[in-house]
């Protein structure tokens, strides 16, 4: 995050209480501010178009328009600049939240996540970095389905134009190390990760860190770097 920037948050939730503990917890640093609130998907989608946030924390499971057709709505190739989004549920990881994740959300987190963990999501997804710790990144992805031989195929596929180098580097963004990490690894210059990420994100068509790791998952243990 840019020094002295506070990012623009839109809250989504169709609980009030639980949209003001939330309005609590993104504004008790003063690195954020909420801009707007929403309490279904239809009127979360018309806050982003009317207040262009930063971010958008969004519940899944909404009336009227739900989280994945929001999430959807705003990450179309013809939507312009669509804010980073953070998917919350009450539910734990469903199918509706590995869907949102593969539509381009950045990250997902329990409605009853810590402050901290909330606030180090917002931070992370603002400065394009991993969006979640290393074991709640393993967690989401050993939740998902096991990939049929076909997706496996075709991930691996869409994986065979990566250099070694940016096989690695996919390797530990798969693991939920931040650029930083990645670079001390590797001996490399975070900088340097960051153009590695950003020119794997433009070869692989992908939204975000996030959808890289679940292709990395998709194509198997093979696909994702050195073993751990």
């Amino acid at each position: 995050m840019e020094f002295g920037h506070v990012g623009r948050v839109v809250v989504a939730d169709d609980e009030p209480v639980v949209r003001r503990g939330l309005r609590t917890s993104v504004e008790s640093t003063g690195e954020f501010r909420v801009v707007a609130e929403a309490a279904d998907g239809h009127e979360a989608v018309e806050a982003v178009r009317a207040h262009l946030p930063d971010i958008l924390l969004l519940d899944i499971h909404m009336p009227r328009m739900n989280g994945l057709e929001a999430t959807a709505a705003l990450c179309t190739p013809d939507s312009g600049d669509a804010p980073h989004i953070v998917v919350t549920t009450g539910l734990g990881l469903d199918a509706d939240v590995e869907q949102a994740l593969a539509l381009g959300a950045d990250a997902f987190l329990p409605k009853d996540a810590p402050r901290e963990e909330l606030l180090a999501a917002l931070r992370a997804v603002q400065e394009g970095d991993a969006a979640m710790s290393s074991p709640v990144l393993r967690d989401v992805l050993d939740g998902l389905r096991t990939p049929a031989a076909a997706q496996r195929r075709q991930a691996r596929e869409r994986l065979d134009v990566l250099s070694a180098r940016e096989a690695k580097v996919l390797g530990l963004v798969a693991e939920g190390l931040a650029n930083r990490e990645i670079g001390e690894r590797l001996r490399l210059a975070e900088d340097t990760v960051k153009d590695l990420v950003g020119r794997m994100l433009a070869e692989l068509d992908a939204a975000n860190r996030l959808q890289l790791a679940l292709l990395a998952h998709t194509a198997g243990p093979e696909a994702e770097g050195p073993p751990r």
